[in-house]
């Protein structure tokens, strides 16, 4: 048998994995997912904005156009993150 698994199926407890690891693993692919979804959707929103005739380079006002338009959107990004913690612990908090 390979040892795709492995860990999972033998009997021992040498090399088996916890849950509190596997949910960290988890934690940390999720986290990656979605940066990876908002610099996905960053880039399409202010490549649309911005660049009206895609060439090889970037002239200034082009950007500027981006950098401004990538700080708006990491900044509602992070202010709706943070409110959707925040009620998150308030819904945990009456639970």
């Amino acid at each position: 048998m390979d040892s795709f698994g492995s860990d999972f199926t033998s009997g021992g407890s040498a090399g088996k994995m916890d849950t509190g690891t596997i949910m960290e693993q988890v934690k940390v692919q999720i986290a990656v997912a979605n940066a990876q979804e908002l610099l996905q959707r960053m880039t399409d929103k202010c490549f649309k904005k911005c660049i009206g005739k895609p060439g090889s380079t970037l002239d200034n006002s082009e950007q500027k156009c981006i950098a401004m338009c990538m700080d708006r959107y990491m900044d509602a990004w992070n202010t709706v993150s943070r409110a959707y913690s925040s009620r998150l612990q308030r819904e945990r908090a009456h639970i």
